[in-house]
């Protein structure tokens, strides 16, 4: 697992394109990403509409707050802003995608308590979720009963469920929930926080947009 590889190599912090790969391994949608050096390593071919930029490192977690994040490239800038990025970040990996539809964002995490043990997060996500707070906990690992019930827990929960016919696939949210508190479960002893925020939630499916997450 990768767990076990960033362990060996005596880092607690993993990239985002490690997590990702961490979470398709249990099952969770994420994006399609490639994570590249140079701008010749790109695939274009796989690149859709317009792109996102973000700096890939263990050592950069916050990437909007140190300008990692470029959205809404189009593929005739996309050379140009690669490189941009590329020189304010000259030692580190660029992950590059395809800008993603979106319905709902929410947040989905894992968090050491120090009372409780590993406790799993579920709430409205995006950028303004340190504003709203609005989120839910229970502690992992969790039942279809205790998901349904967070789902149901949040302020925004008619927003799940409808309110001006916004559509979601609840479904999706669940099961990532469920699998996630699966992934916290079995590593229960390692994780000290894991955040996907956001998670886009459509219509039909969910994707893990973006995902951090530290070791003990």
């Amino acid at each position: 697992m990768i767990i076990d590889s960033v362990l060996k190599q005596g880092r607690k912090a993993l990239a985002e394109n490690e997590v990702k790969e961490l979470l398709r391994e249990v099952g969770i949608p994420t994006t399609d990403f490639q994570v590249v050096d140079s701008f010749d390593q790109l695939d274009l071919k796989k690149l859709k509409g317009t792109v996102v930029l973000k700096v890939c490192s263990p050592n950069i977690l916050h990437k909007t707050d140190v300008g990692g994040v470029v959205l809404d490239v189009p593929k005739d800038q996309l050379e140009q802003e690669f490189r941009k990025m590329k020189d304010k970040f000259p030692h580190e990996k660029i992950l590059v995608e395809s800008l993603q539809d979106r319905r709902v964002e929410v947040i989905v995490g894992l968090i050491h308590d120090p009372t409780f043990g590993l406790t799993i997060m579920f709430g409205l996500g995006g950028i303004y979720t340190e504003v709203y707070k609005d989120v839910t906990f229970r502690v992992v690992p969790i039942r279809r009963e205790d998901a349904e019930e967070m789902l149901r827990g949040i302020k925004a929960a008619p927003i799940l469920e409808g309110f001006r016919n916004i559509r979601v696939d609840r479904e999706a949210i669940i099961n990532i929930l469920l699998k996630v508190s699966a992934l916290g479960e079995k590593n229960a002893e390692r994780i000290d926080q894991m955040d996907l925020n956001p998670v886009f939630v459509r219509e039909k499916g969910a994707s893990v947009v973006d995902a951090k997450l530290l070791l003990r």
